[in-house]
């Protein structure tokens, strides 16, 4: 393997480190983006010794990504039920059952709804 294949190869790993990192832990910033950026830079520093200029750049990439996989992924109104609603994405191919009680405990409960 030539070096320039083996940097490619690197920054592919590191990427998609980042894109799990942030799907994992979305939901744990969702006021404020500066943090969960800077977090999963810290991340990819300290878990893969990446270079922290590098880290920023594959995170912004990752964050891009993480948008149109978001973007894409819709309720099924004729899958769910009053206890459960089920989420797709259909470039994945896949499917969620959320339990109703797990999103109001993790998101209303948790100070994090907005009154309509």
């Amino acid at each position: 393997m030539n070096d320039a294949s083996t940097d490619l190869d690197y920054r592919s790993t590191i990427r998609a480190a980042a894109l799990t990192f942030l799907e994992r832990h979305q939901g744990e910033h969702l006021g404020d983006q500066g943090q969960f950026i800077e977090r999963t830079v810290n991340h990819l520093v300290e878990s893969f010794q990446a270079d922290k200029s590098m880290a920023l750049r594959l995170t912004c990439e990752a964050l891009g990504e993480l948008a149109e996989i978001n973007a894409r992924q819709r309720v099924d109104l004729h899958a769910s039920e009053s206890h459960a609603v089920v989420i797709t994405d259909p470039v994945r191919g896949c499917a969620w059952s959320v339990p109703v009680y797990l999103i109001y405990e993790h998101l209303i409960s948790a100070g994090r709804a907005t009154r309509v």
